[in-house]
């Protein structure tokens, strides 16, 4: 929703100061949603609406990351801007392919990301960008034929070493490395959303039958504010709730 209304501000035409006063805002909606998803993750307690809000807050950890990644991108292209203008062909990097297929394992020393693009060995090595932190990477491929590749890996699983990781192109493929801050440890799960989201899988005895009202108010917010996969998963959950209390009370 945050970024249909960035389009639409976008195709008003307005000033630069007042899209400037326009990106802000948007990061503190942005900042707002994201506290208070955490607030009520912390609170839920069934299963159902810990998945949702759970997918709920990594899309809106992801739209945020990418709006700064965005931010800095059009700081340096104003730098570039003000440098010397050079006569060269202009090349069009196109739209940015969000990357969500990827391979990875381990040895003692890192944790290896396999991501496959045909030809990435054939664009100049500074078009090929890794970003590390501590518990995150991001990668950013520009201008691969006529488009850009974008992939934002969060809350890994364990701390890493930002010094001694790296990343190496191989013929149509990006191999990230993320070095172990504490080596010989074994990583079940790339990040710690994985982890929860498997532990989540296994069978609870929850007693309560209904939501509070602020998990019911948070659940039709992101219901309206989803996508259709969302919206869908919402859908049945909903649907499979009532049928079991149709079956129990009809079984009482």
């Amino acid at each position: 929703m945050a970024s249909a209304l960035e389009e639409f501000v976008t195709g008003l035409g307005l000033p630069c100061a007042l899209r400037k006063v326009f990106e802000v805002t948007l990061q503190s909606y942005l900042q707002k949603d994201l506290e208070e998803v955490r607030v009520l993750l912390e609170k839920a307690t069934r299963k159902r609406v810990r998945d949702a809000l759970t997918a709920e807050k990594s899309k809106i950890e992801t739209e945020i990351k990418n709006k700064m990644q965005q931010k800095s991108q059009k700081k340096a292209e104003l730098l570039d801007n003000e440098k010397p203008a050079a006569v060269v062909a202009p090349i069009t990097t196109g739209y940015t392919v969000k990357i969500s297929n990827y391979g990875w394992d381990q040895s003692d020393k890192f944790v290896k990301i396999y991501i496959t693009l045909t030809g990435v060995h054939q664009v100049p090595t500074e078009n090929v960008q890794v970003h590390f932190t501590e518990r995150s990477f991001d990668l950013l491929v520009k201008n691969l034929n006529g488009k850009s590749y974008s992939m934002i890996v969060n809350n890994l699983l364990k701390p890493i070493s930002v010094e001694g990781s790296s990343k190496k192109v191989k013929t149509d493929t990006v191999l990230i490395l993320c070095r172990k801050k504490v080596e010989n440890t074994r990583w079940d799960y790339l990040t710690q959303v994985e982890k929860e989201c498997k532990e989540k899988e296994k069978p609870s005895y929850d007693t309560e039958t209904d939501p509070s009202e602020g998990l019911m108010n948070v659940l039709k917010k992101i219901y309206e504010d989803g996508d259709d996969d969302m919206k869908r998963t919402i859908n049945k959950a909903w649907v499979e709730s009532r049928e079991k209390q149709a079956k129990g009370d009809t079984e009482f």
